[in-house]
């Protein structure tokens, strides 16, 4: 590990130099792509450091101890010393190992985030609803951009369904663990005896995919144009903008209707359609991955969920680690980090029990 970490911290080094140099601060792409790469280097080289440091006053506490004339308050200060020092290695050891885990090569990426009622009729729509506010306050928390390529709205104002873009550096890093069936129990607005209503919204998160990676050829596609519709509002126009796209070899469709401009909706529609046959190809190429993604999205169905929110006693239970939370007024308002980070960690920590075991 550690030669590792001196490999890292030559190339922190000299990624530091490389940064200086007047032609490569002139060209923007490369410039860029170097600070993206110093950035994400900087926290193992920080913890590399004070692990390091912690090595050292390891070795400076031993040697005075070793000191037969040393008196007892300077003994006791250079126990404490020592004991800290170990303590502060173990930590940092630790965290350097997360820290080297190969990365996710999507973690960098925006994404396509599909929201669909499941079990529950309106309310479903309703709670899907409620789930998009929640994932378009978080960006906003983050200065992530969204997007909206696709809806389908109901008379009450839920989403049957709901497509949408999350455009900025690490989003599928924060939201790739949201994949999954999301339940709600609550007192519906058209309940008016009170009772609590169970209903379901899958979530589907998709890493935005790049024309290099998937490269889809025009003959392969069929575009339709049609008019928008749904329950009323804005999204509804009196030309034929809304844009259905058919990739013929895999029948995969996406619709698109949010802009008025015809030339705007095709651009979204096929920004999604990459991502769908990205996603596919990786799920192909991967039957762990399918696996997975086949139990956290399933069906709908209130058997099958990653993640309760109940809204009479205020509590959020992501079943997956079994964090329970009693917050949820902040959880829908966008105040998702603490679930992100806990999940992340659960998942790094599973990482690298797979890693040991595998050298083991």
């Amino acid at each position: 590990m550690f030669e590792n970490l001196e490999a890292v911290v030559n190339r922190y080094e000299q990624i530091g130099v490389e940064l200086t140099r007047p032609e490569i601060v002139s060209d923007n792409e490369q410039f860029t792509k170097l600070m993206k790469e110093h950035s994400s280097l900087t926290p193992i080289v920080e913890k590399y450091i004070e692990y390091k440091s912690a090595v050292e006053g390891e070795k400076e506490a031993l040697e005075l101890l070793a000191d037969p004339s040393l008196d007892k308050e300077f003994r006791e200060l250079a126990d404490e010393e020592l004991r800290t020092a170990k303590k502060t290695q173990e930590t940092a050891a630790e965290e350097l190992k997360i820290l080297l885990l190969p990365k996710d090569a999507n973690d960098e990426k925006s994404v396509i985030v599909e929201i669909r009622a499941g079990a529950g009729g309106e309310e479903a729509a309703l709670f899907a609803a409620s789930l998009f506010r929640m994932y378009s306050m978080y960006a906003e928390s983050r200065r992530f951009k969204i997007e909206v390529s696709n809806i389908n709205e109901t008379e009450l104002g839920g989403y049957k369904e709901i497509s949408f873009m999350v455009d900025g550096d690490g989003a599928y890093s924060r939201l790739k663990y949201e994949s999954g069936v999301h339940r709600v129990q609550r007192v519906p607005d058209t309940e008016t005896q009170g009772r609590i209503h169970t209903s379901t919204a899958t979530v589907v998160v998709m890493p935005e995919a790049d024309e290099v990676e998937i490269d889809i050829n025009p003959a392969d596609l069929k575009i339709d144009t049609f008019r928008s519709s749904g329950a009323g509002g804005q999204h509804i126009n009196k030309t034929s903008s809304a844009i259905r796209v058919t990739h013929i070899p895999t029948g995969t469709v996406v619709e698109c209707q949010d802009e008025r401009s015809q030339f705007k909706n095709k651009d979204k529609a096929l920004r999604v359609l990459r991502a769908r046959l990205f996603d596919a190809a990786q799920r192909e190429h991967d039957a762990a991955i399918a696996s997975d993604r086949k139990s956290q999205v399933g069906t709908g169905d209130r058997s099958e969920r990653i993640r309760t929110y109940n809204f009479p006693q205020g509590r959020l239970t992501d079943h997956r680690i079994g964090l329970t939370l009693y917050k949820l007024d902040s959880i829908m308002n966008g105040d998702i980090d603490e679930i992100i980070e806990s999940l992340t960690t659960h998942y790094r920590a599973e990482a690298l029990k797979e890693q040991e075991n595998n050298e083991g």
